[in-house]
């Protein structure tokens, strides 16, 4: 009799058949990115080529190692092991590594940061900073060694000799590149001095000039205050700092010259003609300055100076005449307000007088009648004691006291009894 299985049965035979099997343990797949929509944790989408499709899972923290961003339609290479999933009987890839094809991955990237920046507008014309004519300190970010340095210093030596070079030593290849680019682009703009920076280093690979691709260094030129030129590998290889830089010259020797549009020749040029234009000004100035003099010298003026201030003259002697006839007016008007004055004043004053003669007489009379030798020629007299004290009452003198009498022509004693 024929024994029939369960659905899980099954399943779970096909799941450890797929466990077991070397083969499926770590496979090796080529596809095309579908169905993806990116999660917050674990990924879910699928791999397909033409004729075929197959799901895939990539846990979170396989996910995060990425060095890429995934995209729908993307062809990548992907490591994983095969798996049935019981509950849908489905069967998918476990990715535990993922690569895109062809391009490769830092290709991916360039694409990827460059078209976020794009989008952020920092490729944009209108952000590009013009050049100065005249340079006369240009900072140089590159490394200290090889034939870049030496051919920007030997281009602005034989081109323009006032200009300064400040190398600001830096690391353009490797780990660790990418910050000491940037560091230095900043430390060059807090110095403040400079007209112009040139950044870059030779040729290379994708991978030797990935330093210049680096999202840091794309914003750190984008925030120079310092116009910077770009010089990075050979002619055909193309940065992100090529983009993003205010110029981009092909060679560490076009860079300089770009640095120094104004050569010692152009300078000297310049300073002749400069010359010329000065001289024929001064010349054309000179000229008219003297023909304005001869104008001024054949004028009325200078043959007869003194009609210059005749007219002053003239005004001076009318003021003259209108200042003494305002002076007498004046001393008239006053002098008849004095004797207005004067003759309110005097009658006035005399009643005050009498009134103060009438004043005087009465204190003068108040005076006489408390005169003592008036009233002791009355026939009263002055009683004192023995200590000069004026007696005024029989209660204030004792028996036996001795009183001197004062009278109007002499003074005598008399004893109480």
């Amino acid at each position: 009799m024929t024994e029939y299985l369960s659905v899980s049965t099954l399943t779970k035979y096909l799941k450890a058949k797929f466990d077991r099997d070397p083969y499926l343990e770590r496979v090796y797949l080529t596809g095309e990115i579908s169905n993806f929509r990116q999660r917050p944790n674990h990924q879910y989408f699928a791999l397909k080529d033409e004729s075929a499709v197959i799901q895939a899972t990539m846990w979170a923290g396989q996910f995060r190692k990425l060095d890429f961003r995934l995209e729908e339609g993307m062809k990548v290479l992907a490591v994983g092991r095969i798996s049935i999933y019981p509950p849908s009987g489905s069967y998918s890839i476990n990715i535990e590594r993922l690569i895109p094809d062809g391009v490769g991955a830092l290709a991916v990237k360039f694409e990827q940061l460059k078209k976020k920046l794009t989008a952020e507008g920092l490729f944009e014309a209108k952000w590009k900073q013009p050049l100065p004519a005249f340079s006369r300190k240009i900072a140089v970010v590159t490394s200290p060694s090889g034939a870049v340095i030496r051919d920007i210093i030997t281009t602005v030596q034989r081109r323009f000799p006032m200009s300064q070079l400040v190398v600001y030593p830096t690391k353009v290849q490797g780990n660790g590149a990418a910050e000491e680019i940037a560091t230095n682009i900043r430390r060059a703009n807090a110095r403040g001095d400079f007209d112009v920076m040139i950044i870059g280093r030779g040729g290379g690979s994708i991978e030797d000039l990935w330093g210049f691709n680096e999202e840091s260094v794309v914003r750190a030129i984008f925030e120079s205050r310092i116009p910077i030129i770009s010089s990075v590998g050979h002619e055909t290889d193309v940065t992100l700092a090529d983009f993003v830089a205010d110029h981009r010259a092909a060679t560490p020797t076009a860079a300089a010259e770009l640095a120094t549009p104004t050569t010692r020749l152009d300078l000297l040029t310049w300073a002749s003609e400069q010359e010329k234009r000065m001289t024929n000004q001064l010349t054309h100035m000179i000229s008219v300055k003297c023909e304005r003099v001869e104008k001024l010298s054949a004028s009325v003026v200078f043959r007869q100076p003194e009609r210059l201030y005749d007219g002053h003259v003239q005004k001076l002697d009318r003021l003259t005449e209108r200042l003494s006839s305002l002076t007498t007016t004046k001393v008239t008007q006053v002098q008849h307000r004095f004797e207005l004055a004067a003759d309110r004043l005097v009658p006035a004053y005399a009643k005050i007088l009498d009134r103060q003669k009438n004043k005087v007489a009465q204190l003068y009379q108040s005076l006489l009648l408390l005169d003592l030798s008036k009233i002791k020629a009355r026939g009263f007299s002055v009683v004192t004691n023995d200590h000069g004290k004026i007696i005024k009452s029989v209660n204030e003198v004792e028996k036996g006291e001795t009183l001197h009498l004062d009278f109007v022509d002499g003074k005598v004693e008399v004893e109480v009894k």
